[in-house]
């Protein structure tokens, strides 16, 4: 917990710095072509005793205050498949690409009314696992498991441990253990070994599934809105790079077919799933490029030029711990990570 909050702290400085560098008018260079940004849930709050994955929601009162703060900043709106062109157009505003991953039900139900008031296109990433309901959200599972328990017994390899859980920062530190475990070995394996433990406590990992993300009709009706458009994020979310040739590309492939089914046109975005320096390959944005994908972009952090690589794409996280107007703008400015870059 006190690492979380120190490296928390640490951003919030970051912010506040670049806001400032920012409102001085220099490093203005560090804005470049604009932004892609990344989103996950969209909805009202839901307060909860534990909540590990706090940063990966925001409100639609905030997205609604991230589209005006871009907007009184002079960013064009533009659709993730558009985005090439208009990287390399004449007109010099700078451009706002808006994302979201996994498929969420909320995508449809609270952020596409706020896009849709703005007139501002977005893309949604699903994972085809999730549609079909084969496949859990790990973390989402573990957070239901973890919160409401003072214990629980688990296997990360060595044989069988009880872990006491009984304050937040205690759960926080199982949850970054079990998190290590999924990244660390196998992770079809990991994310089974985790569901067992959940069904073992009466949780249902598919159910969850269920509740969270849209199925086939569900995203149906989120591309009938013409703001919107469907792109790849493999078919259980597993970061590519770990996997074999065969598996990687079948991962893709899978997903390609499942949103060319529901929207009847063949996808060309693509997120690769985590999207870390690490989880992403070379091999991975060769595939991507040789399965007609032309557009890939990652969650490492970064502003748009020109010249990069069209499958390798940063983006900027809407981070659902700063949540405000001012953190949009330091943002997409560009400058923390300028910072970062030379500190």
């Amino acid at each position: 917990m006190l690492k979380r909050f120190v490296k928390s702290t640490l951003i919030t400085g970051g912010l506040e710095t670049a806001r400032i560098v920012k409102m001085a008018g220099l490093m203005k260079g560090a804005r470049g072509r604009g932004a892609i940004f990344t989103l996950h849930h969209v909805r009202p709050k839901q307060p909860r005793t534990f909540d590990p994955n706090a940063h990966l929601e925001v409100t639609p009162q905030f997205l609604d205050t991230a589209i005006s703060t871009l907007m009184g900043e002079g960013y064009r709106f533009v659709a993730l498949d558009d985005l090439p062109a208009a990287l390399t157009s004449s007109d010099p505003a700078p451009v706002a690409v808006f994302t979201l991953d996994d498929g969420y039900r909320n995508n449809l139900e609270h952020a596409a009314p706020v896009f849709t008031r703005h007139g501002v296109p977005f893309t949604v990433f699903a994972t085809k696992g999730f549609v079909e309901r084969t496949h859990s959200l790990w973390w989402e599972t573990l957070a239901d498991l973890l919160e409401p328990r003072d214990r629980i017994d688990f296997d990360f390899g060595n044989g069988l441990e009880t872990l006491l859980i009984e304050t937040g920062a205690k759960k926080q530190a199982a949850f970054d253990r079990f998190a290590d475990f999924v990244n660390g070995r196998d992770e079809a394996e990991a994310v089974a070994a985790v569901d067992t433990a959940a069904r073992a406590a009466g949780i249902d990992p598919l159910a969850i599934t269920e509740k969270l993300t849209l199925d086939a009709d569900g995203l149906k009706q989120l591309v009938a809105n013409p703001l919107a458009t469907l792109g790849v994020h493999t078919v259980s979310h597993r970061m590519l790079a770990r996997l074999s040739d065969d598996t990687a590309r079948a991962e893709l492939a899978g997903s390609i077919a499942s949103i060319e089914d529901i929207t009847g046109r063949r996808p060309k975005t693509l997120a690769y799933p985590y999207g870390f320096a690490w989880a992403v390959s070379a091999r991975d944005r060769l595939l991507a490029r040789e399965l007609g994908l032309t557009v890939a972009v990652t969650t490492q952090p970064g502003t748009l030029s020109a010249e990069q690589e069209r499958t390798a794409l940063p983006r900027i996280s809407l981070n659902g711990h700063f949540q405000k107007a001012a953190y949009v703008g330091a943002l997409a400015s560009g400058i923390p990570f300028k910072m970062m870059r030379t500190g």
